[in-house]
Parts: structure tokens; C-alpha cells; sequence
């Protein structure tokens, strides 16, 4: 099948969203299919373009109407589907939802091509209440607009539970993982009294509820010296009302590191010194209470186990998890320790449990979806 697999910002070699997508379409092509890559950035020139793989689509210039043409101007995918031969839109949702956009996936309705939008997390309305006042008034578009955009869709692909999103049926798959990219976990070893060294790596926000983590470290009262790494980007806010004020209140200072954006052998170097991992802890504040987050996948498919408090049925009954309580508790760090003094699983078994959840395997599921579709 030919597939155009529609996103609607640029890469980051630090981000993770960025690695997902490339994985996403790896997995696609694994399976056979003819997938490009369609996405929106800025060339040498400083000229804001759309892209199919390393080819400009599109060039629409320099300044802040550039800004907007990039943000209206949907005619040239449009144009290239058709062009192509396109079979299948993948899009993935960019909370962007617009009357142009609405426009594009009705025409390629029209045209008999089949097309669906995948949503990182659902629901996400209340990601946006710490967000800037641009980006609420930019949810506000979105709503306006989401329910009529896709009804243009043949389905939405979700990590969630979720029978129908924004009254469109639904695909259910798991995030994915790419066990080529992936290295197996060469732990620290686990020599009884050592310090307790735990890892976190998201791109920061406070769904991940790491103060909590911070808060836990904070009222610990053992004598195991425990230590916390925090791998990924940092928002200022975040780090200046959620982190610092635990920091301080607790004298956690040399106790909680920040690496900042990692990958590669730095990456791999952080998790050799580290023999737990910290998933997200704070989903409900968000609203969300069933997700298949990537960063599970990740931390098992290295070998490592962890601690998360959302459901997710991949992971809920692993004897390498364990569950937090989905609240603003801190977490007890005395449950930790006594988890890992008996903890015997090696990193291969663990990695073993999520090979069925392979991004060739997961991304399948949509086309066969598309495919069998009633």
C-alpha cells in the first residue's frame, strides 16, 4: 500500500516524538508498504517548506505570512496524493484541527483515498492548562473545528481504551518500540547496601509527576543513600514552581541530576548507572486514566524495571512493575528499595515480554483495520 505518513512540525534528533515517527514509518515499510514522510520546516535559506522525505513540496517563504500560508496552504498534499497515487493518509494529530485542514481530508475523501489521525493522548484538553495563552487560544481552534475534521477519517488510532474519539471509531494499538535502536540495560550492580540510583526520561511536563518522585526521596527516612536522574527537557516553570520548591524544602540538591536532552551512548551511559526507572506518575493530573505511554516500552525493552501510575494492561500484572497510586501522594522510595532486595529478573526476560509490541507489528494493525474495514 502506498501510505503518506502526515506530520505537521519538524524533527528533533533530542526528541522523542521525533525518534517515534521515524520508527513508526520504519515499522510500516518492514511490512512492505510504500511510506513517505511529509513534514514541515525550514530549509538552509531560512525558508519555511513542506517535505516529502528530503524533497521541498512545498516553499512558502520567508516571514509571518510564510508563517500563515504554511498553516492554510494544504492544497500541494492534496495535490501529491493524487499525484502518487496515494492509498492511505496517516496523520498525526498536531491539535490543529481547521477548516483548511478540514477542507484537505474531505477532498481526499472525495478522491477515494482512505485516511486516518493517530492521537498521542486522549483526552488532552487539560495538557493545555499549564500551556502559554497562545497555545489555549490555539485548543480553543481545535475544538471548534476537531468534530467536522474527522469525519473525514476512516478511524482514529489511539493508545487508549477508547470505543470513539471526537465521534469517529477508533483503532486500538500499544506504542511501539524498535528493538534495533534499543540497547539492552547493562545494569549497575545490585551489591546489597549501594545507593539506589533511579532514572526518568521524558521530555518533562508535570503529567510525569516527577516532584513526586522528589517528595518520596524527601520523606525516605533509610539509610540506603538514593539518588534521582532526570534525562530530557526541563520548562522553566516546571523546574521553577514544581521541582525547586521540593529541592529546597529537603536538601535534595546533590541527590536530584539533571542531564538535560540525551541520546546515543550518553543516553545508554546514565542508564548503566541506574537500576530503576520512574514512568509517569501524574496522568490524572490531566485527566487521563488509561494510556499506553511510549516510555514503558522503552524502559522494558532495555531491561530495566519501573514504576507508573496510569492503567496500562501491557504492563499492569508484570512482576518487573510496580503501581503507584494515581494521586499527589510522594512515592514511597522504602517500597522501591524493598522491591529491587528482592528483585531477580534479568534485563533479556524482561525485554523478552514486549516483543509482540514491535512498532512492525502495532503500525500492521492499522493497515489491517483500514483494510477489513465494515
Amino acid at each position: 500500500m502506498k501510505i503518506l505518513f502526515l506530520v505537521y512540525h519538524g524533527f528533533s534528533e533530542y526528541s522523542g516524538i521525533s525518534k517515534k515517527i521515524h520508527y513508526q514509518v520504519k515499522g510500516l515499510r518492514e511490512n512492505g508498504h510504500d511510506v513517505r514522510l511529509c513534514y514541515y520546516g525550514f530549509a538552509e535559506n531560512g525558508h519555511r517548506c513542506r517535505y516529502v522525505d528530503d524533497t521541498v513540496l512545498k516553499d512558502y517563504g520567508k516571514g509571518f505570512l510564510a508563517g500563515l500560508r504554511q498553516r492554510i496552504g494544504y492544497g500541494c498534499i492534496y495535490d501529491y496524493c493524487r499525484r502518487e497515487g496515494i492509498e492511505l493518509v496517516y496523520a498525526r494529530c498536531f491539535q490543529n484541527a481547521s477548516p483548511w485542514l478540514i477542507r484537505l481530508f474531505r477532498q481526499l475523501k472525495t478522491a477515494g483515498i482512505h485516511a486516518v489521525t493517530e492521537i498521542p493522548t486522549y483526552p488532552y484538553d487539560d495538557e493545555f492548562k499549564t500551556f502559554s495563552r497562545q497555545q489555549r487560544w490555539e485548543l480553543k481552534i481545535d475544538q471548534m473545528f476537531r468534530n467536522r475534521l474527522y469525519q473525514y477519517m476512516d478511524a482514529m488510532v489511539t493508545f487508549s481504551d477508547a470505543c470513539e474519539i471526537f465521534g469517529q471509531r477508533t483503532i486500538n494499538i500499544s506504542n511501539g518500540v524498535d528493538f534495533d535502536t534499543i540497547p539492552l540495560l547493562a545494569p549497575a550492580a545490585r551489591v546489597a547496601g549501594a545507593a539506589l540510583h533511579m532514572i526518568g526520561v521524558a521530555e518533562v511536563h508535570p503529567w510525569h509527576a516527577f516532584d513526586r518522585v522528589m517528595a518520596g526521596m524527601g520523606e525516605y527516612q533509610g539509610s540506603l543513600p538514593v539518588y534521582f536522574h532526570v534525562v530530557g527537557g526541563v520548562h522553566p516553570n516546571t523546574m521553577k514552581y514544581l521541582f525547586k520548591p521540593v529541592i529546597e524544602k529537603y536538601g535534595l540538591q546533590d541527590r536530584v541530576i539533571f542531564h538535560g536532552q540525551l541520546f546515543g551512548e550518553a543516553l545508554d551511559a546514565v542508564f548503566s548507572q541506574c537500576q530503576f526507572a520512574i514512568g509517569s506518575l501524574g496522568r490524572h493530573r490531566s485527566g487521563i486514566t488509561v494510556i499506553k505511554t511510549l516510555k514503558n516500552r522503552e524502559y522494558a525493552t532495555r531491561g530495566i524495571p519501573f514504576i507508573y501510575s496510569e492503567q496500562d494492561s501491557d504492563f499492569d500484572q508484570q512482576p518487573y512493575v510496580l503501581k503507584a497510586p494515581a494521586d499527589e501522594s510522594p512515592i514511597d522510595i522504602q517500597q522501591i528499595i524493598d522491591f529491587m532486595a528482592g528483585f531477580t529478573m534479568r534485563p533479556e526476560e524482561i525485554r523478552k515480554t514486549v516483543e509482540h509490541l514491535t512498532w512492525k507489528i502495532q503500525m500492521q494493525k492499522v493497515v489491517d483495520a483500514i483494510v477489513t474495514k465494515p
